[in-house]
């Protein structure tokens, strides 16, 4: 195991492992523990628990940081003639067409984004081998492919973003920089975090269920962010299937078959206590400090007991 250094020891030890932040606090730590002697990127993970695999759980997006990212990004404009002058006066660092598609052929990309036209990309497209790789291919869903040329690189130098789910369901992006004040980079971070709540598909009864084949229990709970609002149970999905029928099981959403929020006792609770609550509520959550750790279920209890 490699050792750690002075520096990394010491921001550990200020980081709670078991605690959960809000963005503001976060973005304090991340000042205090910084300890880089450049003005290094805030960078942030978010892991959305879906399959990019499946074409419904594909999760892309863009969004205006409100006070950027602290980058200079070199923004080629790959336009037409009567587009140039725009693309100029928006501040893109190149602008043209014929002459920078052969540079790039020739391995150029010392760029960071593109905007282009839907008229160009037919030209566009036999670069494909060399800008999707970097990520600098354009695209209509990032706002890059459009007519208002100038606006999309306006929004771009402004701090206008875009992201992508990873293969692992993770989003990584980057929020501003350590010299930010705190304020800056917490809402920065809000607001991506909004934007990807919005894009994140919504998780499905069927969705459920097949959690619950897999983990083997017969209750799960249902969280929006990170606050739980109810729990789903074998008992309810029977009688969700009985009134609907299997042919909408698929469809159906959570809420239709929700019940209300089960007790949560703490991880060292004394099993005897979970007796009581268990004979009232088909289920209760344990927490470990401000996080929701396991379900314990009536048989659970039972085998406590033994």
């Amino acid at each position: 195991m490699a050792k750690l250094s002075k520096n990394r020891k010491d921001a550990f030890s200020k980081v709670d492992s078991d605690s959960t932040y809000s963005t503001l606090e976060a973005a304090k730590l991340v000042k205090e523990t910084s300890s880089e002697k450049f003005d290094a990127s805030v960078d942030i993970a978010v892991k959305l628990g879906v399959d990019p695999k499946q074409a419904n759980q594909m999760v892309r997006g863009v969004v205006a940081l409100p006070h950027g990212t602290g980058k200079s990004l070199k923004v080629l404009a790959l336009v037409s003639a009567d587009k140039e002058a725009e693309a100029k006066e928006a501040g893109a660092d190149y602008v043209g067409l014929d002459e920078y598609i052969e540079k790039i052929k020739g391995g150029w990309t010392d760029i960071d984004v593109i905007v282009t036209m839907p008229s160009i990309m037919g030209k566009i497209g036999a670069l494909g081998r060399v800008l999707g790789p970097r990520g600098l291919m354009p695209n209509p869903k990032s706002g890059t492919v459009t007519l208002e040329v100038g606006k999309a690189v306006t929004d771009v130098k402004k701090g206008k973003i875009d992201f992508k789910v990873d293969k692992f369901g993770i989003i990584h992006a980057s929020v501003g920089k350590v010299s930010f004040d705190v304020d800056k980079i917490s809402e920065n971070t809000d607001e991506l975090l909004q934007t990807i709540v919005k894009l994140k598909p919504s998780n499905t009864l069927h969705d459920a269920i097949k959690k619950m084949h897999e983990l083997s229990i017969s209750q799960i709970p249902v969280f929006n962010s990170t606050d739980v609002v109810g729990v789903v149970s074998e008992d309810g999905i029977m009688k969700h299937l009985a009134d609907r029928g299997e042919a909408e099981l698929k469809k159906s959403k959570l809420s239709d078959t929700m019940e209300s929020i089960p007790p949560t006792v703490d991880w060292d609770t004394p099993a005897n206590v979970l007796v009581p609550l268990i004979r009232h509520s088909k289920c209760i959550l344990v927490r470990k400090k401000s996080k929701i750790i396991g379900i314990i279920t009536a048989s659970d209890t039972l085998k406590m007991m033994e």
